[in-house]
């Protein structure tokens, strides 16, 4: 027989802004469980960008990224949640009183008074570099869980979005070299980081391709094909970083009857879903005007904790 709980509020999500929404709930004397596939607090941050500046939290001018989510636990922590990692949120039903009633992967099933989504982007998978995809864990990488692996290489990053500029930004203190090749001629990143790559001195290359990553034993080269010029360009290289962005999926959150537009949840004002005693909030949410930033997130989801429905979700 599956394994049940019963709490107050149930945070599908334990990225910054699922954490900050157990603080909220915990401050309103609400019993909370955090339910998370990852199994570690901090979602794509604390996986992916654990060292990474975070600059979008008012205030703070720059912190880690592991810092950020460290400080957001300690402060949910004072009011005692209760979390499930590496347990992913599967169905939602409702009992016969509306409380909704998430199944988990391990077969637990957790009524809450109300559940709130703050799945970030879902799962993400990197997407792939074309070229030299044997090299990967070899010098190819799509991740810099530890900028130090790169100190004194000369490091290849390839991306025009945010990721890729603050990597380029982040690693060219510490190697030898960093160059940073976009397929385009301008960037998706923040204009401020895009003149601060150029201004710092790194490589910046354009309309480019990377095209082949050769080596023996470890990566050796990079051949970066430039539109317009005859020949391609090789480019002596230890690392390469691909920040080609991910392609998201919320999963089984997915088939759960909610309103979705473009891959992200549709809710109002008061961040309600389109179904009943569910609330979302951060980058899994859409609405008329939305910006994806950690703050906004914040935002969303201390909306969501003064919404009159939360008052009587006490069991």
């Amino acid at each position: 027989m599956p394994a049940s709980m019963n709490t107050d509020i149930l945070i599908v999500g334990a990225g910054p802004t699922g954490l900050y929404g157990a603080y909220c709930a915990g401050f309103r004397g609400l019993r909370t469980v955090v339910v998370d596939a990852l199994p570690q607090a901090g979602g794509q941050i604390a996986a992916l960008y654990p060292e990474k500046e975070i600059r979008d939290i008012a205030g703070i001018p720059g912190s880690r990224g592991r810092d950020v989510v460290a400080a957001l636990k300690e402060q949910a922590d004072a009011f005692g949640p209760q979390y499930l990692l590496g347990r992913q949120a599967t169905a939602l039903a409702h009992s016969p009183d509306g409380r909704p009633q998430v199944s988990l992967a391990d077969g637990t099933v957790v009524d809450a008074g109300a559940v709130v989504l703050t799945a970030g982007i879902g799962t993400f998978t990197p997407r792939q570099l074309p070229a030299g995809e044997e090299f990967l864990g070899r010098g190819l990488s799509y991740f810099v869980p530890d900028p130090s692996a790169h100190d004194d290489r000369d490091v290849l990053v390839v991306g025009g979005g945010d990721s890729a500029v603050d990597w380029a930004l982040a690693l060219h203190p510490i190697a030898r070299s960093v160059t940073l090749v976009h397929r385009r001629g301008g960037f998706r990143a923040h204009a401020a980081s895009v003149r601060a790559v150029h201004e710092c001195g790194a490589t910046v290359i354009t309309d480019a391709e990377v095209e082949a990553l050769l080596g023996d034993e470890l990566l050796r080269e990079a051949h970066v094909r430039v539109r317009g010029e005859a020949e391609h360009r090789v480019l002596k290289v230890d690392s390469v970083v691909a920040a080609l962005g991910f392609v998201s999926n919320l999963g089984p959150l997915a088939e759960w009857g909610l309103e979705l537009h473009r891959r992200s949840i549709v809710v109002d004002t008061r961040m309600r879903t389109t179904v009943d005693r569910v609330f979302a909030a951060g980058d899994v949410t859409d609405y008329p005007g939305k910006v994806r930033l950690m703050s906004v997130g914040f935002g969303e989801v201390a909306t969501a904790s003064t919404t009159p429905q939360w008052s009587w979700t006490r069991s």
